[in-house]
């Protein structure tokens, strides 16, 4: 247990609340020096994947991106996720940070973009802005025009047909789907939709594999009796929503940490969801 709790993961924080350990963060750690950057910027594969990126060839730079990177130590990972926050590519800034091994940078982790639009979603609907953050991180890891092969689109990748509800509903008029590329429309449009789900079936651990999965499946994956949110999250057939799942609450334990400094508890914000039994018919037509 004591080897789990030092993992910085889902289960690394269930670990260590068990043992009544609290993970050390810092937000103001290590951080890459000019000589650094330099360095990471030197090498051929960062600089064919940026040049493959500034013109638009987003597949070929990420492929050319991961082969560069491959093989650097701590300090050069955290060097190379700076490189592509400088160079406003997100995505792999994230996920270039989230390689390291002992050397972290939690703020390049889990990154606080479009905070006014965020900040004024979460009050509009009554969300958490840690929540919100926690969608946008595994939707799109902030790529605002990250758009899905099935046609979900924007930064919390909202489906055409969700949108157009959720636009009747708000309501938006006259809506047309390429207001999702815009960073604050799709942050107020798919916080909506959440805090609909979320109001439907009562807990955020269902609202949350509902966003993925929807709400009739995520309804549907409850035991009959009552279960820890932990082991509702294991008892989730798909492998793509029981993982997303379990990456959403672990990036909302950090992001309440980094947007109001306290740690959290992740067994209290998974808490117990409920069991069908003695539910009534309940009929939604939230898509």
């Amino acid at each position: 247990m004591k080897g789990l709790a030092g993992e910085i993961g889902f289960y690394g924080l269930l670990a260590a609340e068990e043992i009544g350990a609290t993970p050390a963060l810092d937000w103001n750690g290590w951080r890459p020096q000019p000589t650094d950057l330099d360095r990471v910027r030197a090498m051929e594969g960062i600089q064919r994947a940026l040049i493959l990126y500034r013109v638009g060839l987003d597949n070929e730079a990420f492929r050319e991106w991961v082969w560069a990177i491959r093989g650097l130590d701590d300090r050069d990972l955290l060097a190379a996720a700076e490189v592509a926050s400088i160079a406003n590519e997100p995505d792999r800034a994230i996920n270039t940070a989230d390689r390291t091994i002992q050397l972290h940078d939690f703020a390049q982790r889990y990154p606080t973009p479009h905070r006014p639009a965020l900040s004024a979603a979460a009050r509009q609907w009554g969300l958490d802005e840690a929540m919100i953050y926690s969608l946008i991180r595994q939707e799109s890891r902030f790529m605002s025009e990250a758009k899905s092969r099935v046609g979900a689109t924007g930064l919390m990748q909202l489906m055409p047909a969700t949108a157009s509800w959720v636009a009747r509903q708000i309501p938006v008029q006259p809506f047309r789907t390429d207001m999702l590329l815009k960073p604050e429309v799709n942050i107020q449009m798919g916080s909506y939709y959440f805090r609909r789900v979320l109001s439907d079936l009562g807990h955020p651990i269902l609202a949350t594999a509902a966003y993925n999965a929807g709400p009739g499946r995520a309804r549907r994956w409850r035991d009959d009796r009552a279960l820890e949110g932990a082991i509702y999250a294991e008892t989730i057939p798909f492998n793509e929503t029981r993982d997303y799942v379990k990456k959403v609450f672990t990036n909302a334990w950090y992001y309440q940490h980094r947007l109001t400094g306290r740690t959290a508890n992740l067994h209290e914000m998974l808490g117990k969801v409920r069991g069908r039994e003695g539910d009534a018919a309940m009929a939604s037509n939230i898509p």
